[in-house]
């Protein structure tokens, strides 16, 4: 029979994590324990891990506590996650199938058996630029490149467009973009009314792609800016709010995006993730795996996974966006190692 133990933890940012939403200081993390009378000291363990203010399974704290208990009491009577019922709180989703999954591999946290599980490869990240004062985003920008990073994503939206655009020209003026891969995020930052003539004058930065541009919800005008943008325009928190399979798929059909942003905390955990994905293959849509201020547990997890979903014979996966590793004063230990642009699984660290 399982056995299920729970812990929450309060994590400190070294820095607040700001977005066009607002700021993180602290995050709260649940890590889910799972273990199997019939296999003795073998834990799995797992990170639930909600955003306030932006995950579908935000509750309060006692609300969200009460639930998570309830699925695992379920789980401890049938010894099988019901994923179905479980597509609207993906956040609880995910902590648990990372923990049966480290279960099943006898405890360890080299979850895939892939060339990043075993230690061979590193997976490539983009070096993430986070929202700050413009001096403080260029400071931020220039320790990215310095350090090796090859893509660069840049979150706007917290200041003025015009200064923004000041900065990416000033990189762009150093690095063209055979030798720098810029990556926007809007988080939603755009109006309708001004979204077309923000990304045409983006354009001439020579812009991989730009997530998020319209709020989520907004399908039709989302839609007509996929159709009509000089820039690939990738969808992130536009995949919150949509569970169903059907409805999954009447999205895509809709919006025809070029990428998809997958967070398995916040899309569906692992299973909603592979189904994203599986949808994004059949209609030729792109899509990367990005970690979403999870400790370390909930990062090895995502990276784990994108090493299995994306690793393929024909070529290195895109960039990933798995490199939060660093955000927390006090993380959880993980052999996680950044070697310039690359994350690594140490299989040689405990």
């Amino acid at each position: 029979m399982l056995q299920t133990h729970v812990e929450r933890r309060v994590l400190r940012f070294r820095r607040p994590a700001t977005t066009s939403r607002g700021s993180y200081t602290t995050r709260t993390i649940r890590l889910v324990r799972i273990s199997d009378d019939t296999r003795p000291g073998i834990v799995g363990t797992g990170e639930c891990s909600p955003l306030p203010d932006l995950s579908i399974d935000a509750l309060d704290d006692d609300q969200y506590d009460l639930l998570l208990l309830t699925v695992l009491d379920d789980l401890r009577q049938t010894g099988t996650i019901d994923r179905e019922a479980l597509r609207p709180f993906p956040s609880i989703l995910f902590g648990i199938e990372t923990a049966m999954w480290q279960l099943e591999r006898g405890g360890s946290t080299a979850l895939s058996d892939t060339p990043f599980g075993r230690g061979q490869e590193g997976i490539r990240i983009n070096g993430l630029v986070w929202m700050g004062t413009f001096e403080e985003m260029m400071a931020r920008m220039e320790e990215k490149v310095a350090a090796g990073f090859k893509c660069i994503k840049i979150k706007i939206g917290g200041i003025d467009f015009d200064h923004e655009i000041k900065m990416l020209g000033a990189l762009r003026s150093r690095f063209d973009k055979s030798t720098i891969e810029l990556r926007l995020d809007a988080n939603g930052s755009f109006a309708p009314g001004n979204a077309m003539e923000r990304l045409d004058t983006l354009a001439k930065y020579d812009i991989h792609s730009i997530e998020q541009p319209l709020a989520a919800g907004q399908w039709e005008a989302t839609a007509d800016l996929c159709s009509r943008s000089p820039i690939a325009i990738a969808l992130d928190e536009e995949l919150i709010r949509v569970t169903e399979a059907e409805e999954k798929e009447r999205m895509l059909e809709t919006i025809r995006p070029q990428y998809l942003v997958i967070k398995p905390t916040l899309h569906g955990g692992m299973a909603g993730s592979r189904e994203w994905v599986g949808m994004c293959r059949k209609r030729g849509i792109g899509s990367w795996m990005t970690s979403a201020l999870e400790s370390n547990v909930g990062l090895n997890a995502v990276a784990h996974l994108a090493a299995s979903v994306y690793t393929t014979s024909s070529g290195e996966m895109m960039p990933q966006g798995l490199g939060t590793g660093q955000l927390f004063e006090e993380n959880i230990a993980m052999p996680l190692e950044i070697r310039g642009e690359r994350l690594h699984y140490n299989v040689s660290r405990p």
